[in-house]
């Protein structure tokens, strides 16, 4: 597996705003690599340079090893995307904007209609076929929409938040209908503010704020970094005074453990290794543990970590 898109030293301006500010980041091929940010944060001007829509302002994006300022018909060639906001003519019925955008793509009219009705069937949106594109309620426009990309099956598939206004059913059959295409070897881009999304997706992450990438690992690995994210809390019985914490303490390498009405909580990285050593520890000192509980950092902590905002806010 090598780099799928290479981006190096990227900045778009709009007059005087920088919307991105001299982004450097490899997205490998084969993966499913999710940017997070809120909106306004840079993620869709990104995508958008990605797929030759816009120009660099600076710097440069290479796809497969075909630069978007140089050779942007060969990019176009191998890549895709799904809008934030569907695109069509209001006069347009989704069936027929389907069928002709699969015969663009390279279908025969035949299989072109074929696979149109299988990928509406599947989106649930083969009833809405012949109604005009202005009649559709916002999630199926978000549908027919998506379902370009399932039709396409590009070399590189960028998604601008896939699953906003879709129900919860829809968001995780779509969810499933991603991982299938990774399953075909396609290089995935998901961009999102969407913390359940960006878990579930993302085999490595991208964290970026105000046109800046703030941090990039995958969704564990930005979760370890934040210090003693990690919260051990154990229902006790038995005498728990000050020589216990400081005990916990030691045994644990923390500085954070307290105890409110009968729940021990204590903040450590790494808890599900740490966590045999506070039990031994709470026995020894002869304290019965009768439950424990083992959260983690959400991406929602991650981005405010790195960040010091938080994911959902604007621009």
């Amino acid at each position: 597996m090598g780099v799928a898109v290479k981006i190096r030293g990227l900045v778009k301006k709009f007059g005087n705003f920088a919307a991105v500010n001299g982004l450097n980041l490899d997205i490998e091929e084969g993966e499913i690599f999710g940017l997070l940010g809120p909106n306004g944060s840079g993620k869709s001007t990104t995508l958008l340079i990605i797929a030759t829509v816009y120009k660099p302002t600076e710097g440069d994006v290479e796809v497969h090893g075909h630069s978007v300022t140089k050779s942007p018909d060969e990019v176009r060639r191998l890549v895709g995307i799904a809008f934030q906001e569907p695109k069509a003519l209001w006069v347009d019925n989704p069936y027929e904007l389907l069928v002709w955008h699969a015969m663009v793509v390279g279908y025969s009219f035949l299989d072109a209609r074929r696979a149109v009705r299988e990928i509406m069937e599947e989106l649930e949106i083969w009833e809405h076929r012949g109604k005009l594109f202005s009649e559709l309620s916002g999630g199926t426009r978000k549908k027919v929409e998506i379902a370009k990309l399932f039709l396409q099956k590009p070399k590189v598939a960028i998604f601008d938040e896939p699953t906003a206004q879709l129900d919860v059913t829809t968001r995780h059959k779509v969810w499933d209908m991603i991982e299938a295409l990774k399953e075909e070897r396609r290089t995935i881009i998901v961009a999102t503010n969407d913390m359940a999304e960006a878990d579930r997706l993302s085999d490595r992450l991208g964290i970026i704020y105000k046109g800046n990438l703030k941090a990039l690992g995958t969704p564990a690995e930005l979760k370890d970094r934040i210090p003693a994210g990690d919260v051990m809390e154990f229902s006790i019985e038995g005498q728990a005074g000050e020589h216990l914490l400081a005990a916990l303490s030691r045994a644990l390498n923390t500085e954070r453990v307290n105890l409110t009405n009968g729940t021990l909580k204590v903040y450590v990285n790494r808890a599900e290794e740490k966590v045999a050593v506070a039990i031994e520890t709470l026995s020894k000192m002869g304290v019965k543990v009768r439950s424990v509980s083992i959260k983690e950092p959400t991406l929602d902590d991650v981005f405010f970590y790195f960040t010091g905002a938080q994911l959902r806010e604007g621009r």
